[in-house]
């Protein structure tokens, strides 16, 4: 079994290179701040070298065959089976997740990372287009893009960032990838070592471990990379489109979220208050995707607050590798500065405690809100922390109305008995995503993952991420001898 804290490195060009900053960065468990790992940070010149590695390596990787690029996929793929009891420990001592979380943000990179074995063949395809110039052969070839830089957060760090790297591998592309720090081990060593391990050439895959400090916008100006993958905040999101404008690059990116839960006149109230439970609290806020606003018409508001509240009382909080554990610290202080903000501006702003929640060292346990105003900075502002949000609705069209004024539109949820309607509504939701009668957390491989609005442009899942990390190109044959105007 591996001991991935040994690799204190960056993974450049095949080898495991120490970072030539003098500056180093100390991960840490969020729970109680033990040491995990201690990183040697890299500079801008070697991720220079980096992007020219890829750059080299993608000529030779995109003339490999189907077989080998499934090979390599699978091996690495059990390379990750093999070492899951580790893996799962890491993610929850990196991340502040539970043992639940931890398992389940492995199956989703496994889930991800098997089924770009199934589309390494859409890569290389050609098919014949009719043409109106007699003797012409037109045909249309699918083609690698070339180097894509890939950037993850901390939230779900191998998993989100397996989301970029296992789809542009099976596609015949190379990849320079930067982890958040905080959690570099699970966001990149991790996914190096299953590489190494699998027998990918040198250069094909690249992990930089850094930060912002020391590289600034390197990773995003650098000439060789095609399409900048991101995960992240809609601000940063923002500043890495324009860059991405400026230099002609594509950009595939999933930003923040402002999820909305609605509960219709008709909905069942005890289901509605499990869903909205798991899907607000699970690793305490901190996803792209978490229920931030729930809005509850006014019929149901009272019986889904009290159902609510004393559900989310009971949920324990605590050391993270207690598989009990639901409530986790947050991943570090100026999360959790942050949280309390949003505490006592919803405070000063006139929003009712339903629930008083309490900071337990780096754990805040949850928040619950009433009487909270859509227009509010608490209801317009992405948590990522455990403090719920209830929006009553005086009507099913009005909280339809409440859910879409936000500038963002990532995923949503719609919980009635009415299943025709249901759908109706579902469309009207404007999100990248809508889940009847489930909670806004899902992901899977083969559906259109992203958002609208300010949570994002492109779409991950196959075949939708097939489009977008590869290059169609026209090519066609004069078969006979063509005779021109002049």
């Amino acid at each position: 079994m591996e001991n991935f804290e040994n690799y204190d490195k960056s993974f450049i060009d095949g080898k495991w290179v120490a970072g030539s900053s003098k500056r180093t960065y100390k991960i840490s468990n969020p729970y109680d701040q033990s040491l995990i790992a201690t990183m040697t940070l890299a500079t801008k010149e070697q991720v220079s070298e980096a992007f020219v590695a890829a750059k080299e390596a993608q000529k030779v990787w995109a003339k490999s065959t189907v077989e080998e690029r499934r090979d390599v996929l699978s091996k690495a793929a059990q390379y990750l089976k093999d070492n899951r009891e580790e893996i799962v420990s890491i993610l929850g001592r990196e991340t502040g997740g539970t043992v639940l979380k931890s398992n389940v943000e492995l199956h989703l990179t496994l889930e991800f990372l098997e089924e770009s074995i199934k589309y390494a063949d859409e890569v290389f395809t050609k098919k014949e287009v009719p043409g109106h110039v007699e003797g012409k052969l037109n045909q249309i070839h699918r083609v690698p893009l070339g180097v894509i830089t890939s950037i993850s957060p901390f939230n779900f760090p191998m998993n989100l960032s397996m989301r970029t790297i296992a789809p542009a591998i099976a596609l015949g592309n190379a990849v320079v990838h930067k982890p958040d720090i905080q959690v570099g081990l699970s966001g990149g060593t991790i996914i190096a070592k299953a590489f190494e391990h699998a027998g990918l050439p040198k250069g094909v895959l690249n992990v930089i471990m850094t930060d912002l400090e020391e590289i600034g916008d390197d990773l995003l100006t650098n000439p060789h990379s095609q399409l900048i993958s991101f995960t992240g905040s809609t601000a940063v999101g923002r500043k890495i489109g324009e860059i991405a404008g400026r230099n002609l690059k594509r950009v595939a990116l999933e930003l923040g979220g402002n999820s909305p839960f609605i509960v219709l006149s008709d909905a069942d109230v005890d289901r509605a208050v499990d869903a909205a439970v798991f899907g607000k609290f699970i690793h305490q806020g901190q996803i792209c995707m978490i229920i931030n606003r729930i809005i509850v018409h006014e019929d149901k508001h009272d019986e889904f607050v009290s159902k609510f509240v004393d559900k989310v009382k009971s949920l324990p909080y605590g050391d993270t590798s207690n598989p009990k554990t639901v409530i986790g610290p947050l991943i570090n202080k100026t999360q959790m500065d942050k949280a309390i903000r949003y505490i006592e501006e919803a405070k000063a702003e006139g929003a009712t405690v339903a629930l008083e929640g309490e900071r337990v060292g780096n754990i805040l346990t949850p928040f619950v809100f009433t009487n909270v105003d859509n227009s509010s900075k608490l209801a317009q502002s992405e948590l990522f922390a455990p403090i719920a949000s209830i929006i009553k609705a005086s009507s099913d069209e009005e909280a339809i109305e409440i859910a879409n004024d936000t500038e963002m539109g990532l995923s949503s949820a719609i919980f009635t008995s009415d299943l025709v309607r249901g759908e109706e509504l579902a469309l009207q939701v404007e999100a990248g995503m809508t889940h009847i009668n489930d909670q806004t957390v899902n992901d899977a491989p083969h559906i259109p993952f992203g958002g609208n609005k300010a949570s994002g442009l492109g779409r991950f899942g196959n075949p939708w991420v097939v489009e977008e990390f590869t290059v169609t190109k026209w090519v066609s044959v004069q078969t006979q001898y063509r005779e021109f105007a002049f």
